[in-house]
């Protein structure tokens, strides 16, 4: 089982997602040129209408087309994004000051305090460290955990 990387962010000619419709819940039709795909690989692609935020899927069934050469068409499982919206925050860095936008998803019925524990684990993800009501960048964060040690 390989991992193969379609984000945007990726930008490697080699690899290009083509398409990636929804079929049904949770269940997607993806297009794409060159990596050797086969069944059971786990394809990373961005999720619509973001710029980076990563949705796995595991592929299912692939089909290589003849023509154009390299291209195939796979049938893949991921999450259920029904009811899910791309929303986009930014946070600073309460010892360097440095900007970071990012992005998150959330349920369209999710309230404010939801929304912020969904954005906290998010930015959890990307490497900054809460501290008490304020947070970290990754820097920062390392500076003082060997301050601490």
């Amino acid at each position: 089982m390989a991992e193969h990387d379609f984000r945007r962010t990726a930008l490697n000619p080699s690899h290009t997602l083509i398409e990636c419709r929804t079929l049904g819940a949770g269940l997607y039709q993806v297009t794409g040129q060159g990596g050797g795909v086969q069944p059971g690989d786990k394809l990373i692609c961005t999720v619509k209408g973001s710029r980076d935020l990563p949705m796995p899927l595991r592929v299912e069934k692939v089909r290589y087309l003849i023509n154009p050469p390299g291209q195939w068409t796979a049938t893949a499982q991921g999450p259920d994004l029904r009811g899910q919206m791309v929303l986009g925050w930014s946070i600073r860095c309460d010892e360097c000051g440095r900007d970071q936008a990012f992005e998150f998803l959330v349920a369209e019925k999710d309230d404010l305090a939801t929304r912020t524990a969904k954005a906290v684990s998010r930015i959890g993800q990307l490497g900054w460290q809460p501290r008490g009501e304020n947070h970290l960048c990754p820097a920062c964060a390392r500076k003082a955990s060997t301050r601490t040690e």
